[in-house]
């Protein structure tokens, strides 16, 4: 296996590495929750010898309604994910909507994450890119696996090669999606390291009205899935009550479901690098 390696903090994400876990909570609830399951991936992730990526959002600026709950904002959102940063020491991923945000951001987060619906925003992109750290690209609902090439010039033409692409499935008429699993060694074939989004993948889009729906008894069986057709990486959101989450929850996977389904992903991986 060849192709860019990307490195934030400790981890290193390429065709030869390990699996790589980016997961956390959808949103930002609180401190303690966010904490509380940032401890729990960590200490997991450090049993099971995973490399880990927090991942939560400090504004879902995205949400279906105007009535959802979008989190607690970029100043105290940002400071609650640098006191984790600190505190359990992890390499931390957000997503950025405006490019306002930008600057306040980038002191914080090791990976800075483009949201899907934002994907061909050039000059969000550009200017993310010209901070240096890395990109975590999550591909269109909208987009071919081909055409995220286009995006990834964008991020480079700033002079930034660190790039994340993440597959999170593609609108399959109304209100539901579809993963096309050769989408993986397309997009890899441009040469750069794919993430699999186990639980984007299975939402309903605006299937619950004024919500999003989910179904997250085919998370576990999509990952399988892409980890062995070549994935780098999975990214799950996750939450212990996922029913009461307030973003995301029909799609999140429980903390405690976590253990068997880690174990089974790094075995695949690892399969594939013998």
């Amino acid at each position: 296996m060849t192709g860019n390696i990307v490195k934030a903090g400790n981890v290193s994400i390429g065709q030869a590495s390990d699996l790589v876990l980016i997961s956390g909570p959808c949103v930002i609830e609180n401190y303690e929750m966010t904490y509380n399951i940032a401890s729990f991936l960590k200490e997991l992730t450090d049993q099971l010898n995973i490399p880990f990526i927090f991942k939560a959002s400090y504004d879902k600026a995205n949400r279906t309604s105007i009535h959802s709950f979008r989190g607690p904002g970029l100043t105290e959102g940002l400071k609650i994910l640098g006191q984790i940063k600190s505190e359990l020491g992890l390499v931390i991923l957000s997503d950025v909507h405006q490019v306002t945000e930008i600057v306040d951001a980038a002191q914080v987060l090791d990976i800075i994450q483009i949201p899907a619906f934002l994907c061909r925003q050039t000059d969000l992109i550009v200017e993310i890119a010209k901070t240096g750290k890395p990109l975590n690209i999550k591909k269109g609902q909208f987009l071919a696996p081909w055409d995220i090439i286009n995006v990834v010039e964008k991020v480079i033409s700033a002079g930034n090669r660190q790039i994340l692409i993440t597959e999170r499935g593609t609108m399959f008429g109304y209100n539901n999606l579809v993963v096309d699993f050769r989408g993986i060694k397309i997009m890899q074939d441009s040469g750069w390291p794919v993430i699999f989004d186990a639980t984007h993948s299975i939402q309903l889009p605006g299937g619950a009205g004024n919500s999003s729906g989910g179904q997250r008894e085919f998370a576990s069986t999509l990952a399988n899935a892409a980890v062995a057709a070549g994935a780098n990486g999975v990214f799950m959101e996750v939450h212990p009550d996922p029913d009461k989450a307030l973003s995301d929850g029909p799609n999140s996977l429980r903390l405690d479901d976590l253990y068997d389904l880690l174990s089974r992903l790094k075995a695949i991986r690892a399969s594939l690098l013998d």
